[in-house]
């Protein structure tokens, strides 16, 4: 699919009917599915497209999940409510879009200099952390599952480049998140928009710079036609969990069997599409350098200890929060994320630095 196809397709908006009830014919189940992408781009709305078919498959048909691309039913940003209402069943997208809901919804995708992938899921599964996450979605009347990530992120797409902290102050840049409020205190003048979105405002002048995704999506998208300068590392998504929410009264309605089918996609597609974007970044990037002009650039280490400071500030402060709920998931996170972390330095991170020593990659 075209750039044009992808942008049309994240722009148009559709009124929004509420479904009385998922339809039910001989047996069969039918649910209506909305996604935070347009259809069929490269990384998220592959994935979500592949989780719609996962469940069908895996249910025998007794479960027939219809995808519906942002903009068809709800606009991207909809989805979460789309579901929680009722308008739809089950949603696909990344929980660093929910944050005015509730900052602590914010560390179950990404959080600066925190976990990677496959550290996410281990939280999730074994520390506790899909407990919190029930917890805090329940609020809303929705069931959330992780079903993918993203790997590490970049910082991303820069016109100029970038020497020091005080090059960033003012410039305005688009994110999500938590590595919104990061980089806000180190004075950017940070935007949350859509991919489609963002490669508009790149070309208007509207934004300086900003990330979305990583090499393969971001070629998709276009942004190596308007900006040269790719950083990295994207210490503010250190990697990106993608999730899907099922409102609850559908998920109630489920017999067990099928519960278990969903349990199932979602936990099985988790390291297809972590690894689907790690082997398709490599191309892509490759690509991008080889014959797009695009420069690799590493944010210089007086940027990156700044945000360390700041990213510090912003989980005291969510420690801190009046919500006791966000405090717990926050305590969760952060003991979880230590305990690991700690070890890594003699496992993960000890080969890789040895593969590098020896191999320089």
């Amino acid at each position: 699919m075209k750039r044009r196809d992808f942008i049309k397709a994240g722009t148009i908006g559709a009124a929004a009917s509420t479904l009385a009830a998922p339809a039910v014919a001989q047996d069969i189940t039918q649910w209506t599915m909305v996604t935070a992408w347009p259809k069929n781009l490269p990384g998220p709305g592959v994935a979500a497209q592949t989780l719609a078919d996962r469940i069908t498959t895996l249910s025998g048909g007794r479960l027939e999940v219809k995808l519906h691309a942002a903009g068809e039913i709800v606009p991207g940003p909809g989805v979460f409510d789309a579901v929680a209402e009722g308008t739809a069943h089950i949603y696909h997208a990344v929980p660093a879009y929910w944050g005015s809901k509730s900052k602590g919804i914010l560390l179950f995708g990404s959080q600066p200099f925190g976990l990677r992938a496959d550290e996410q899921v281990g939280w999730m599964v074994h520390g506790g952390g899909q407990e919190l996450y029930d917890e805090m979605y329940g609020r809303f009347g929705v069931k959330p599952f992780l079903c993918g990530n993203s790997g590490p992120q970049w910082f991303g797409w820069f016109r100029d480049e970038i020497n020091s902290v005080d090059d960033l102050k003012g410039l305005k840049y688009r994110t999500t998140g938590l590595a919104s409020e990061m980089c806000a205190r180190i004075g950017m003048a940070v935007q949350a928009m859509s991919g489609p979105a963002m490669f508009q405002a790149l070309q208007s002048g509207a934004l300086d710079a900003g990330e979305f995704i990583g090499p393969w999506t971001d070629s998709a998208l276009g942004f190596h036609q308007l900006a040269k300068n790719y950083y990295w590392p994207g210490v503010g998504e250190p990697s990106s969990a993608e999730e899907c929410g099922v409102n609850a009264e559908a998920w109630n309605a489920l017999p067990e069997d099928l519960q278990g089918v969903v349990r199932t996609a979602c936990a099985s597609l988790y390291n297809d599409v972590w690894t689907e974007y790690e082997t398709k970044h490599a191309r892509a990037f490759k690509e991008l350098v080889d014959n797009e002009g695009v420069i690799p650039r590493k944010l210089p280490d007086e940027v990156v200890m700044a945000m360390g400071e700041a990213a510090a500030e912003v989980f005291e402060e969510l420690r801190g929060d009046s919500d006791e709920l966000v405090g717990r998931i926050t305590e969760s996170f952060l003991t979880y994320r230590d305990s690991v972390g700690a070890y890594m330095t003699y496992a993960d991170n000890g080969h890789m630095n040895a593969r590098a020593k020896v191999l320089g990659y």
